[in-house]
């Protein structure tokens, strides 16, 4: 019989409850909702025995650095163009055939997981995968889910995957006698059993359960469904827009009505700036809806032009110097709660948006008021030169290019390749084989990479998702709270008390998981396994017998990366949401079939590779 939670473990729940309300709901962002969570366990810490210096040790611990300093590594290897100039042989060997491009796409991306930062390697892989799905005449929608899912299975394969894995090894440590953490290489084997699985199912059964959100080889204007929204007008004579800067005639209109282009014989300028001033028998190419289009050209004494002259190699014919550029606002984007009015976009870098696309919705009216969301696809319309300025925004990833000319070539592998990429083998291989800790083996790596310039302090510091980093530091606490506070051991107790009689050890190993597995597709695989892995710790301790904790903390681990069914789990699940035009059952559909074949390997792995019971 377990006796009744103390007042302590009461308000620990409460705060626990509350953390996974606001997770759910995303009234704040995940990162806002821990930092909320630290100041609630420093102010209530005569009931969780939590004071400030225990609650700010988070940001101090070695995960949260580790995981840091992750970050700008990976940043480093990919400035040196190596994962574009992958992208480029890919393209080459594929050669358009259909289970070439797929395999190419998950025999690549999971390994090189493995190594890289899972995220940036598929915001790199995203434009990359899309070109290879025009060449080969897929649907976009085919191919992004895997590159999502490969990746996320690829981050299993060493300890510096995923974040889950690196805050799973601090835990470890902190709460199992005589552990030191978790090995480099020490999930290598379960993760290659794990990624060989998931990948045979990426090949063989996905593909039959993946719709065709958006359809093989679409001009980009009918991808975002646009064609409607494009018109072109001849200025007259009697026109009042006659003798007005382009500018500054369209900027005080107040309509929902975006000017495009100004084309004068075979020249043709860019808006929205461009000093030009309106003559009659210029043409401009608009963007609004049908009755927007009628109202303007009646109340401006404006001709209208055959619609159907209008498409996106009109628009980004390499002779105009204009460019159709798709973008994503990534999970950590600043753009997210905003809305395209406050941000001021169209002046700040030079682009129209034509159209935003959330998931399989796409918006084409009162753009400037709609509030962007992360995961959100903006199709925009600037000129070339604009297009660097895009790049370097952290706030947006550019996916997809349309030119005339064809395909970009990847930049040049940088003079610094050989260096950087040597620098994270250093790390990689001093964590495994020294008795130097991750922490400090990564804190080195940085070190080497601004020493040697493959990195600047600015990109480095830019290269950090720092929600992941506050989110991390402000939940840790929580987990803290769990332990002293006996919240952990209580739960335990609980499961201990109603299934250790009725499940083996392995089944609970199995629920475990599967615990783990649900909760971070609904909050974050970092959280989830913060929360998790004390708990099941504890019930680990407190089963009869001789029963091996780490059993339960790689369970946990595991099921940290298997957010596959739905697209808020992780943040590489969002990145592909708009320009795969998924629908939120697409991942239940898909993911929901491979999580649980994973949840039977991984708990089959486990037994076998670190039986529970010895």
């Amino acid at each position: 019989m377990v006796p009744p939670p103390t007042t302590e473990m009461l308000v620990v729940f409460a705060v626990t409850v509350a953390a996974l309300l606001l997770f759910l709901t995303e009234l704040v962002s995940p990162d806002v909702t821990a930092l909320g969570v630290l100041v609630s366990l420093v102010v209530l810490e005569p009931w969780t025995d939590v004071d400030a210096n225990t609650a700010i040790l988070g940001f101090a611990s070695s995960a949260t650095i580790t995981i840091m300093a992750m970050y700008m590594l990976s940043e480093g290897v990919q400035r040196t163009g190596i994962v574009d100039q992958l992208g480029a042989f890919l393209r080459r060997v594929t050669h358009g055939d259909e289970k070439r491009v797929l395999a190419a796409t998950v025999g690549t991306t999971g390994p090189l997981a493995g190594i890289v930062n899972n995220t940036p390697v598929v915001a790199v892989f995203i434009p990359m995968i899309t070109d290879l799905a025009e060449d080969s005449h897929l649907s976009p929608s085919k191919l992004l889910l895997p590159l999502s899912y490969a990746a996320m299975l690829g981050g299993t394969l060493t300890l510096i995957g995923t974040a889950t894995n690196i805050v799973a090894s601090d835990l470890a440590a902190t709460l199992i006698d005589g552990r030191s953490g978790i090995g480099m290489f020490e999930l290598t084997p379960l993760g290659i059993v794990v990624l060989i699985v998931g990948s045979a199912y990426l090949l063989t059964v996905a593909p039959r359960l993946i719709p065709e959100r958006i359809e093989a080889v679409l001009d980009i204007t009918d991808t975002y469904e646009v064609s409607d929204y494009l018109a072109q007008v001849r200025v007259r004579e009697t026109s009042s827009l006659a003798g007005q800067r382009l500018d500054d005639a369209f900027r005080e209109l107040g309509r929902d009505l975006d000017a495009l282009q100004l084309i004068r014989d075979d020249e043709v300028s860019i808006a929205p700036k461009t000093d030009r001033e309106i003559l009659p028998g210029d043409v401009l190419t608009l963007r609004a809806n049908l009755q927007e289009i009628n109202r303007f050209a009646e109340e401006y004494d404006l001709r209208q032009l055959p619609r159907e002259e209008v498409t996106g190699d009109s628009l980004s014919a390499h002779w105009i110097r204009g460019e159709l550029v798709e973008v994503v606002l990534p999970p950590s984007s600043g753009f997210d709660g905003e809305t395209l009015r406050e941000l001021s976009f169209r002046e700040r870098f030079d682009a129209t948006v034509m159209a935003i696309r959330r998931g399989s919705s796409v918006f084409h009216e009162q753009l400037a008021d709609r509030t962007l969301e992360a995961g959100d696809t903006l199709l925009l319309y600037c000129r070339s030169e604009a297009v660097p300025l895009l790049e370097t925004d952290g706030d947006m990833v550019i996916t997809r290019r349309a030119r005339e000319d064809g395909q970009r070539e990847p930049p040049e592998l940088s003079v610094k390749t050989p260096i950087a990429i040597s620098i994270m083998l250093w790390v990689v291989l001093a964590a495994a084989f020294t008795r130097l800790p991750i922490v400090i083996t990564a804190l080195a790596g940085v070190v080497a990479m601004v020493v040697t310039d493959c990195i600047d302090t600015s990109e480095a510091y830019d290269a950090v998702s720092w929600d992941v980093i506050f989110l991390l530091a402000g939940i840790l606490p929580l987990s803290t709270a769990l332990q002293v506070t006996g919240a952990a051991e209580y739960l335990a107790d609980l499961v201990v008390s109603s299934a250790a009689t009725a499940v083996p050890v392995l089944g609970l190993v199995a629920l475990f998981y599967l615990l783990t597995s649900l909760l971070a597709n609904v909050i974050t695989p970092v959280a989830s396994v913060a929360l998790m892995i004390p708990v099941a710790v504890g019930t680990a301790q407190q089963l009869p017998g001789t029963v091996d904790p780490f059993s339960f903390v790689l369970a946990c681990t595991f099921a940290g990366s298997t957010a596959f069914m739905t697209p808020i789990g992780y943040q590489t699940n969002l990145m592909v949401y708009g320009p795969g035009g998924y629908k939120f059952t697409d991942y239940l559909r898909v993911g929901g079939p491979l999580q649980l074949v994973l949840l039977v390997v991984t708990t089959l792995g486990i037994g076998v590779l670190w039986p529970p019971v010895g």
